[in-house]
């Protein structure tokens, strides 16, 4: 399993930007997943954004995000997941990744996600400054 987020950048406080994550697996029919987003700022702890699920596309925020952030599924793809960040703010600034885990549904709320992920990918930059 291969996961690969883009989308990343500079933009203004206020701005948007949306990220993409491909999640490159092969599953069979059955396989239900949650796949989400966290993200890392510099000297802090990684951070649970959002989740979703396969399963019934239920969908998962910390309460950081709740209003601002719009994570969906690539139907186009098997497994894609985007995440729609708007009203960004100087705070919002770090590292992005998306995260996969396979055989279980999202979890109630985004704390302790982090425990339970199964792949990672490679993170993309978000800077919001003017």
């Amino acid at each position: 399993v291969q996961l690969q987020a883009s989308g990343g950048g500079l933009v203004q406080p206020g701005g948007s930007l949306r990220l993409s994550c491909a999640a490159y697996a092969t599953f069979n029919r059955d396989t239900h997943y949650a796949i989400g987003w966290f993200r890392q700022a510099p000297g802090k702890e990684r951070e649970g954004l959002s989740c979703i699920s396969s399963v019934d596309g239920v969908t998962v925020y910390a309460d950081s995000v709740k209003g601002r952030f719009t994570i969906s599924r690539d139907n186009t793809k098997n497994t894609g997941v985007y995440l729609q960040m708007s009203s960004l703010k100087p705070e919002d600034t770090a590292v992005y990744y998306c995260a996969l885990d396979i055989e279980r549904l999202c979890p109630k709320t985004m704390t302790g996600w982090y425990y339970a992920v199964d792949y990672w990918g490679k993170g993309t930059q978000v800077t919001v400054s003017s």
